[in-house]
């Protein structure tokens, strides 16, 4: 595939997403994942090995296996030209998420709260249940924030950079970091690997989705003004390298105040503020994030492939 054609396709899952987004109906690749990264643990727990070294192990081992059947499945003769497009297009998570985001957004409209809290638990890991309504905003707007990154701009970057193979690695690193990726006593030494693959697959475009995010307010035309030295500061506090860069920009772009307390498996925890003090999530703010997330979507697949066909 030649440099055209490949931004050509590029684009093409890009509007695929959009479009279609995850179809519930769909068995989707992430789940096959999950369940070997499940069968993964259980055989490392009781082989009862070293688990920094078992994790290490199933991280080198599964890449592998992806990158097999990866192009195993588009060099196909007759149908392997589907499985790109297929498996393209199915690693991008935008559509999805702007999906799935303004479904908790109407419930929370409708004061349906309970049921806000419920879809919100398939987006967050963090504890739902006892969440009051500004609880519900401010998670919510935390995790398309850093979603955006994790669900596009780090695949879509990939995609264009090596194809199928490279979103699909990425896909099991950053699966096998949300799932293991827990500085717990249970996860901390199996997760290591994971957790420190996940950092450096996802420093530069956690990056970019900041940049982008910003660009995005400037057409949109958001009022609020962007403090850069802020941004920088905020973005360093939270534990991750790289999940503050796109939360801290939200958070400014939209004048609001995100971190806090949350609670994760029963245990409740201080997070680091980020943004404005004391100022609320509101329903408008959310609204707001989710057209800055869609233009910005926008705008880095469009930057992405005007500056490949530059080097045409």
């Amino acid at each position: 595939m030649g440099m055209l054609e490949h931004l050509i396709f590029s684009g093409l899952c890009f509007g695929l997403d959009l479009l279609l987004a995850d179809p519930v109906s769909w068995p989707h690749p992430v789940c096959f994942i999950g369940r070997a990264l499940n069968f993964c643990e259980k055989v490392c727990r009781r082989l009862n090995t070293n688990l920094y070294l078992a994790g290490f192990s199933v991280l080198i081992i599964g890449s592998g296996c992806i990158v097999f059947f990866t192009y195993f499945l588009t060099s196909l003769p007759g149908i392997g030209w589907l499985w790109s497009i297929y498996l393209g297009y199915a690693g991008l998570a935008l559509g999805s998420l702007i999906r799935e985001g303004r479904k908790v957004l109407s419930l929370l409209s409708k004061g349906e709260l309970e049921e806000a809290r419920h879809a919100l638990s398939f987006l967050v890991s963090r504890d739902t249940r006892d969440m009051d309504e500004q609880d519900v905003c401010r998670a919510l707007v935390e995790t398309l924030a850093e979603n955006f990154n994790d669900g596009f701009c780090a695949p879509f970057f990939y995609l264009v950079l090596g194809g199928p193979a490279w979103v699909w690695v990425y896909k099991f690193v950053s699966t096998m970091d949300s799932m293991w990726g827990y500085k717990t006593s249970k996860w901390a030494q199996l997760g290591f690997a994971g957790a420190k693959a996940d950092d450096i697959f996802a420093f530069i475009p956690a990056r970019l989705s900041s940049l982008f995010f910003w660009v995005a307010a400037k057409v949109l035309r958001l009022k609020a003004g962007l403090n850069w030295k802020r941004v920088l500061e905020d973005a360093r506090k939270t534990e991750s390298p790289n999940a503050g860069w796109p939360i801290a920009t939200a958070a400014h772009i939209l004048q609001v105040e995100l971190g806090g307390m949350a609670t994760y498996f029963g245990q409740i925890k201080d997070r680091p503020r980020l943004g404005i003090s004391e100022k609320k999530v509101t329903f408008q703010k959310i609204e707001q994030l989710l057209s800055l997330i869609l233009t910005s979507g926008f705008l880095f697949c469009g930057v992405v492939i005007i500056i490949g066909l530059l080097f045409l």
